[in-house]
């Protein structure tokens, strides 16, 4: 059997930084498991900006707080690999370090095949709580998707980051610190005169502009933006996203980009991940997906928001509602919802496997790409829209979709 890591893009080992192998999240509850994550393997490289789409509860949140160690009970990560490549050696490894000799096996996914990983490759999963310490911010920072909750209301935004460089870089001298914050500061485009301003008298976006300072303080490898511009208007999303995308050409470091609107994904992103009821169900390049998007699910997503230019068209997003994660539908999670659904669905867990051989780094799991079920041509887009439009009250109708 193939490994997705295999399939998900032809990836350089000298230039990978972050690769996610099965990764299973769940949340225990009196009411039931919620399945969260499952199976989910992801491959990032230096410098690359990886896109997640999906709608709300799909799981993207979730992977980023797996990825941090951010989440506490009663979510539990039952499965998986989380490795990272720092860029030299690091005095985190000890223990944690995946030798190129020693093959790990994901117990929670029966029949998975062995991994491979570089002698330099981390396990963030394995790593002590005092590794932890040193990991985050310096290797790795996250953005939170509420700038007004993430800062302290009590502090100003100038004590803020000169806390992480104290924690994190206690050697630095108070002059030394105070002047890197207010390198940051203007980094991200907030006059220096600010720094002594508390987070109530920053508006949204300044407010999103002096948590990506904090941030970028040590210059990490991998900063994971967890939907940063979702409170904000689309002027400021622009202004934000031009910084990012700027900060990110000016330092190289990777970007993980979580949002449910796909359309600022196609703007910035390199790679995106779509997922859909905690799995992955289509990984491309944002000219393969903008153009020839493969699973049903993707160009709902697409196709849910007008277009500013071309002909007036039907506007019919996805009808019903994404499913309950205590009882994931069988077979395709998808299958109650989409127009293309047939008896195969219904009954098989669709693989991701390359979509056409022209684009082998474009994966998706759906039944219409896998040729043990259909042995015909995979529908167009035109395939979708057709569909779409001709079984939507059928499917906004079904009792099971909830």
């Amino acid at each position: 059997m193939t490994t997705v890591s295999s399939i998900a893009g032809h990836v350089n080992s000298a230039n990978k930084l972050l690769e996610i192998n099965n990764l299973n999240v769940e949340y225990y509850a009196a009411n039931g498991t919620v399945h969260a994550l499952t199976d989910v393997s992801i491959t990032l490289e230096r410098g690359q900006i990886l896109g997640v789409a999906g709608e709300s509860g799909s799981g993207k949140s979730t992977l980023a707080y797996a990825i941090t160690r951010l989440l506490r009970p009663p979510a539990v990560i039952t499965g998986g690999q989380i490795l990272y490549y720092p860029q030299h050696n690091s005095s985190l490894l000890g223990n944690t370090a995946v030798h190129k000799n020693s093959r790990a096996k994901n117990a929670s996914s029966p029949g998975s095949e062995l991994v491979d990983a570089s002698p330099q490759a981390m396990d963030i999963l394995q790593l002590t709580p005092t590794q932890l310490r040193s990991f985050r911010w310096s290797e790795l920072s996250i953005v939170f998707q509420s700038a007004m909750n993430a800062l302290n209301p009590v502090l100003d935004i100038g004590t803020q980051i000169i806390d992480v460089l104290h924690t994190h870089r206690p050697t630095l001298s108070k002059d030394a610190r105070h002047t890197r914050a207010i390198e940051l500061l203007r980094l991200v485009g907030i006059a220096p005169d600010r720094i002594h301003s508390y987070p109530h008298e920053l508006s949204g976006g300044m407010r999103q502009r002096a948590i990506i300072a904090i941030a970028l303080a040590l210059s990490p490898e991998l900063i994971i933006l967890d939907e940063p511009t979702t409170a904000l208007d689309v002027v400021v999303q622009r202004e934000i996203l031009a910084k990012i995308i700027g900060l990110r050409n000016e330092f190289g470091f990777s970007v993980i980009f979580i949002t449910h609107d796909l359309s600022l994904l196609l703007e910035m992103a390199d790679k995106v991940a779509i997922m859909y009821a905690g799995r992955v169900v289509e990984m491309a390049t944002c000219a393969e997906l903008h153009h020839q998007p493969r699973h049903p699910y993707s160009y709902g997503l697409l196709n849910s928001f007008p277009t500013l230019h071309g002909p007036r068209r039907r506007m019919t997003g996805i009808p019903g509602f994404p499913p309950d994660l205590r009882a994931v539908p069988s077979g395709c999670a998808f299958h109650p919802r989409c127009p293309c659904a047939f008896d195969a669905c219904n009954e098989h867990l669709p693989r991701l496997l390359p979509s056409t051989s022209e684009t082998p780094e474009q994966v998706v799991a759906c039944h219409l790409y896998d040729p043990r079920f259909n042995t015909e041509e995979p529908p167009s887009n035109a395939d979708f829209a057709a569909k779409y439009e001709a079984n939507y009250e059928a499917i906004q109708g079904r009792r099971n979709l909830r």
